[in-house]
Order: structure tokens, then C-alpha cells, then sequence
């Protein structure tokens, strides 16, 4: 296994500097031009238009009445799944659950002191004014989840706990069926344990219009969020210009960790390979205070490469955009995180 930047801070170019901070991606015309394609089916075409696209990207050959995951597909995702990793995704989903309520924005008034404006206003007794903030949830949400390549039960996690903790009536999740015309089984558990209200059988941008136009089975949501290739991030820039909100257009994954002698090795690596795994584009930095902490790391890294699944891409990750840094001490370490942070 290569890594594209390897070495201590101190030493690393301006130049291999930028090149190393200069990740992300400025889009893809010809996805634009695809996604718009199918945004505009969508719109026109409804069922029809997401049906084909499922056949023709996931091999699944569907009626419109089988979009929607059914209780039976839910029940039997359950037996699938190992009761230890349910456990986790229970306890993952109450983690982040304490967090997002944590941060949930508030709702504020004041009163404030009146004035007045004019001679004839002069005359009449100050009175108070009275201003606020008033958070609401929204109505409905689209949560969309990777689910063909890769499924990720934690996009599952992160998208709808924290819609369900701000009081989102109906949250809806999309995810892309196998040539079975089934979903990942770790994606329906997650969405149950999430507490999402409907999932359905959609994939890629197609999964993006439905959302964000609605069609006769799948109802128009107010935001989209969630990850996705990059035909899903043109798809959802091109119904946020329509009037649905997004979370962002996200670039490839990134991860930079900051690892002193108190770290994990294995758990180091692990966060790295999370990320590299995701996309050739994606970006996996480790700043270690040692080179001890960093040949520790690296031996994981290579251990823990050759039972992957996605080790191809991993790799092609790591040789291209990845790095394996030394820093003098924390100081330095948390300095070149905050320059490659922005």
C-alpha cells in the first residue's frame, strides 16, 4: 500500500501543502447533464420515470405498488441481521439521538423598549416592543441512504434520528434495491430502529426527483439530506434551484485525525479506512505526534486492508489523496489540522 503524502509536517512543500489541502470536487458536467435528464423525467413522467430508472441502473424490474417497503421486508431484514450488530445500531441511534437534542435550536422572545417617530407620535405614551424567534420543525424530510455498492447504516442513523429529535412529522427514506427488488437489510433495520416512517425502493438521482417533486408514490418532501455519488449531489443542486432545501452539496469523504500516544492504533485506522473506502476521491489524513503512533497506524492500516471489501478503492484513496504525517508535538499537529480544515 502507497500513500500519496508520507513525511513530517515541517517538511512537506508549499506547494505539497495546497495540493495535499486542495481536495473536493467542483462537479461533473457530464453528471449534470444525466441528472437533469432524469430530474426532468420525474417531473414529467412520475412512477413511470423512477421505475425505469430502478431497471436500468439496479436491475430491478418493479411495479409501481412495490416501491414502498412493506412490514414482511422489514420483519425479515430483522432475522437477517446479527442481534449484536442491531445492539449497536440501537445504541448508535440513542448517541446520536442525546446529541442532536443537544443542539437543537431554540426558540427565543423578548421585550423590548418602544419608541417614538414623529411630532404627532410625540404625544402618545411609549409603549414596548415584542421580538423573537420561533423554531419549527419541518413538515416532512427525504433522507436518502447509499445502498447499492456500499450501504451505510449509519447515513440511516444520522439523517433520520436528528429530523425525528427536531419534531419532523414524516420522515422518508430512499435507498436503492438489489436485482431482487430488495433493500439492504442493515438499511431497513437502521430506518426501523431510526424511526423513519416510510422507506422506499429508489436509488440515485431518480430517488433525488422523487423526493423533491413528488410523484404519485412517493410524497414531495421540504428537505433533502443524506450521501450520495455524485449523480445524487447534482440531482439534489438541481431541486434545491427548484425550491426543496438540501443539507449541502457534498464533496468526496474526508477524515484528518490528529493521534497521540494515548490512541488506538486499530480504532485509528479503522476512521481512516471508513472514509478511504467510500470513493477514490476521498480524502484520509492522519497528523500522529510520533513516529512510533504513525508506524503503529500504518501496520493497521495494511492489516486491516486485506480483509476490506472495497480494498480496491481504498487504496486507489490512499495513493491518491491520503497521508501518513509526523508533527514535533500537539501544537504542530493541531496547526496543520486547522490549515487544512477550511
Amino acid at each position: 500500500m502507497k500513500v500519496a503524502f508520507v513525511g513530517k509536517v515541517g517538511s512537506i512543500s508549499k506547494r505539497e501543502r495546497l495540493a495535499l489541502a486542495s481536495r473536493g470536487s467542483a462537479g461533473n458536467e457530464e453528471a449534470r447533464k444525466a441528472a437533469e435528464t432524469i430530474v426532468e423525467e420525474v417531473r414529467l413522467r412520475g412512477d413511470a420515470a423512477v421505475l425505469e430508472y430502478c431497471e436500468k441502473f439496479d436491475g430491478a424490474k418493479m411495479a409501481a405498488e412495490d416501491l414502498l417497503v412493506k412490514e414482511e421486508e422489514f420483519e425479515e431484514a430483522l432475522e437477517n441481521t446479527p442481534e449484536e450488530i442491531v445492539d449497536a445500531l440501537k445504541k448508535s441511534a440513542g448517541n446520536i439521538r442525546k446529541f442532536a437534542e443537544l443542539e437543537l435550536e431554540k426558540s427565543w422572545f423578548a421585550e423590548l423598549e418602544g419608541g417614538r417617530i414623529g411630532e404627532r407620535a410625540a404625544k402618545l405614551p411609549r409603549g414596548k416592543g415584542f421580538v423573537g424567534k420561533l423554531v419549527l420543525p419541518l413538515e416532512r424530510v427525504g433522507v436518502y441512504a447509499p445502498g447499492g455498492k456500499a450501504a451505510y447504516a449509519s447515513s440511516v442513523l444520522m439523517g433520520v434520528v436528528p429530523a425525528k429529535a427536531a419534531g419532523v412529522k414524516e420522515v422518508v427514506v430512499c435507498s436503492p434495491p438489489g436485482k431482487d427488488g430488495k433493500c439492504n437489510s442493515l438499511v431497513l433495520v437502521a430506518a426501523k430502529i431510526a424511526g423513519a416512517d416510510k422507506v422506499f425502493k429508489i436509488g440515485g438521482a431518480q430517488a433525488v426527483a422523487a423526493l423533491g417533486l413528488g410523484t404519485p408514490s412517493v410524497p414531495r418532501v421540504e428537505k433533502i439530506v443524506g450521501p450520495g455519488n455524485v449523480f445524487v449531489n447534482e440531482a439534489k443542486k438541481i431541486v434545491a434551484a427548484g425550491g426543496t432545501a438540501i443539507d449541502l452539496p457534498a464533496g468526496p469523504s474526508e477524515v484528518l485525525i490528529v493521534a497521540d500516544e494515548s490512541c488506538k492504533p486499530e480504532w485509528v485506522a479503522a476512521d481512516l479506512l471508513a472514509q478511504a473506502e467510500h470513493d477514490e476521491n476521498a480524502c484520509a489524513v492522519l497528523v500522529a505526534t510520533s513516529g512510533k503512533v504513525a508506524e503503529e497506524v500504518g501496520k493497521e492500516l495494511e492489516k486491516q486492508l486485506a480483509k476490506l471489501e472495497r480494498r480496491e478503492i481504498a487504496i486507489k484513496s490512499l495513493e491518491k489523496n491520503g497521508a501518513i504525517l509526523v508533527a514535533e508535538d500537539l501544537q504542530e499537529a493541531v496547526g496543520f489540522a486547522n490549515d487544512y480544515a477550511p
